[in-house]
C-alpha cells in the first residue's frame, strides 16, 4: 500500500485540527451564559488565538533528519594490502632510492595499518599502472556495492530518491560520479544531484550536513541518497617527495553510502537521528591552508603533500571548532567548569598559566567516532581533548583493519560499535573529521535503536579480533 503523500497529510491534519477547534468553541458557547459572555468578550478570542497557534507550531515544526540505515563497502579477499604487496609493488613501479624505500618502510610499520587493508585495482594488474579507467573501476565498485546493500535493506526503491550527493575527496571525472549513480540506478529525471570534490577527509560530515539542510528546507517527505567514496588510483604517487609519499603508507579503498529522509513517520525504521552539526573553515590561515595540498613535485610528479604541520594545525583548529561546538552539546555542569577555568586562565595570564582545561565531552556522548587521518592524528586528537584509549578505540582499531579511506571512515567505525553491540537506544554520538582546507566537521546524533546485527557489516568476519594490543 502507498503511504499517503505529505501534503495529504498535512490536509488531514489541518482537517484535524479545524474540527477540533470547532467543537472547541461550540462547546464553549453553549456552556457560558449569555452575562459572562459579556463579562468575558475576549474568552472565545483568546482560546481561538491559542489554538491556531498550536496549529502553526504543528505545521512549521522543523521536520527531523533521520539516518534510515548505511552500508560501508568491502572489497573482496583478494584485494588485501599486506606488507608484503606493498614492497613488492613499490620495489616493482616506483624505482625509489634506497633511502626513500627506507623511509616507507620505517612510516607503513609505525602507521597503525594492519595487514587486512584493501588497494585499488590496479596494483593487482600486471602492469601495475594507474589509469583513469581503474580509478572509475575503483570507484564504482564501491558506489555500487554499497548503494545495493543499502537498497536492499531499507526497501527503498530507487525511483524514491529525491537527492543524491556524492563526496569524493580528490577524484571527480566527467560525467560526475553522481551522474554514474543517476546513469546506474535509473533515477528519476527531477533528481537533484550534488557532487562534491577537493575537501579531503572532511566531506563526508559536510555531505550529510548539507543533506539534512535539503531535508529540511523542503516541503514534502524527500529522502536522500548520500555516497562517500574516494579513488586513490590517480593519485598514487612514484616521486621522492617524502611528504607526499607518506599517503602511499596510510591511503586504502573504501566507500560508504546512508540514506536520510525527513519522514517522521519512518521514526520506528530509522537507525539514527542527526541532532546537530557544525563546520568551521580554517583555510584563511596560510598554515592550515596549506597543512595538506596537492601538487607537483619538482619532476612534475602529482601527489598529496601531508605536511609536518598537519598535526600542529589539526590541534590548533580543533580547539577553535569545539569553542563553538561546546554551548550546542555540554551539560551545564560542564559548561559551568569550562567558564570558570576560562576566566581563571586569562586572569593569570600574565605569569604565564597554561591554556583553559578542555571540558569532558564523554559527558555529552557515549561514543565517538574520531577522523582515523593517521595515528599521529588520533593521537592528537585524544590529547587535545583528554579522552582515554577505551574512547579512541572505535578509530584506532578502525585504521588498523581498513586503513585511511578518507571521509568514509567515520561509518566504517560505526559500524565497529554496532559489531561491538556497544549501541542502546538513546545513546549520542559525535561524528568528528578533518579536510583539506583547513576544515574540521561535526555530527551529533541520537540513536533510535540498540545495536543490530547486520550482515552487511564490514566487521562481521573479524570483530572478535578486536581491539588488537599492539597497535
Amino acid at each position: 500500500m502507498k503511504p499517503p503523500s505529505d501534503i495529504q497529510t498535512q490536509l488531514l491534519q489541518l482537517s484535524f485540527l479545524s474540527l477540533l477547534s470547532i467543537t472547541f468553541l461550540l462547546h464553549t458557547t453553549l456552556s457560558y451564559t449569555h452575562r459572562h459572555l459579556l463579562t468575558h468578550p475576549l474568552s472565545l478570542s483568546s482560546a481561538l488565538c491559542a489554538l491556531l497557534y498550536l496549529l502553526h507550531r504543528r505545521l512549521s515544526r522543523p521536520r527531523p533528519v533521520l539516518l534510515l540505515n548505511y552500508s560501508c563497502h568491502k572489497p573482496p579477499p583478494n584485494r588485501k594490502c599486506t606488507y608484503k604487496v606493498c614492497e613488492s609493488f613499490v620495489r616493482q613501479t616506483a624505482h625509489l632510492t634506497p633511502e626513500s624505500m627506507e623511509f616507507m618502510r620505517n612510516i607503513y610499520l609505525k602507521s597503525g595499518l594492519g595487514d587486512q587493508t584493501y588497494a585499488p585495482p590496479f596494483i593487482f594488474t600486471s602492469d601495475k599502472v594507474p589509469t583513469l579507467e581503474y580509478a572509475v573501476q575503483e570507484a564504482q565498485e564501491g558506489m555500487f556495492s554499497a548503494v545495493d546493500s543499502l537498497l536492499r535493506k531499507t526497501r527503498i526503491e530507487p525511483g524514491l530518491i529525491d537527492h543524491v550527493i556524492v563526496t569524493s575527496g580528490s577524484f571527480s571525472p566527467s560525467p560526475s560520479l553522481s551522474s554514474h549513480l543517476v546513469n546506474h540506478y535509473g533515477l528519476r529525471p527531477d533528481v537533484k544531484s550534488y557532487n562534491l570534490s577537493g575537501m579531503g577527509c572532511s566531506s563526508g560530515v559536510i555531505a550529510i550536513d548539507l543533506a539534512s539542510r535539503v531535508l529540511k528546507s523542503a516541503r514534502k517527505v524527500q529522502y536522500a541518497l548520500v555516497i562517500i567514496t574516494e579513488s586513490i588510483s590517480l593519485n598514487w604517487y612514484f616521486g621522492e617527495n617524502r611528504s607526499m609519499l607518506v599517503t602511499n603508507c596510510l591511503f586504502r579503498v573504501g566507500c560508504a553510502a546512508a540514506l536520510l529522509t525527513n519522514d517522521p513517520r519512518r521514526r520506528q525504521d530509522a537507525k539514527m537521528e542527526l541532532v546537530d552539526s557544525v563546520r568551521t573553515h580554517h583555510g584563511a590561515d596560510d598554515g592550515a591552508y596549506h597543512a595538506a595540498f596537492q601538487e607537483e613535485d619538482g619532476k612534475g610528479n602529482t601527489g598529496i603533500s601531508l605536511t609536518k604541520d598537519l598535526i600542529r594545525v589539526a590541534g590548533l583548529n580543533l580547539r577553535e571548532h569545539i569553542k563553538i561546538l561546546a554551548p550546542r552539546v555540554l551539560p551545564l555542569s560542564q559548561l559551568g567548569y569550562y567558564v570558570c577555568s576560562v576566566i581563571a586562565a586569562a586572569v593569570a595570564r600574565g605569569g604565564g598559566a597554561k591554556p583553559a582545561v578542555v571540558p569532558d565531552f564523554t559527558a555529552a556522548f557515549e561514543h565517538m567516532c574520531v577522523h582515523t587521518g593517521g595515528k599521529a592524528v588520533i593521537e592528537q586528537v585524544g590529547r587535545v581533548l583528554g579522552l582515554s584509549d577505551e574512547v579512541t578505540e572505535p578509530a584506532r582499531m578502525s585504521l588498523h583493519r581498513f586503513g585511511n579511506t578518507s571521509s568514509s571512515l567515520v561509518f566504517y567505525e560505526l559500524g565497529y560499535f554496532e559489531a561491538k553491540g556497544r549501541v542502546k537506544r538513546g545513546d549520542r554520538m559525535w561524528m568528528i573529521a578533518f579536510g583539506t582546507g583547513f576544515k574540521v566537521g561535526s555530527l551529533v546524533w541520537r540513536f533510535l535503536c540498540d545495536s543490530t546485527q547486520e550482515s552487511d557489516n564490514p566487521w562481521n568476519d573479524c570483530i572478535d579480533e578486536y581491539p588488537v594490543k599492539d597497535w
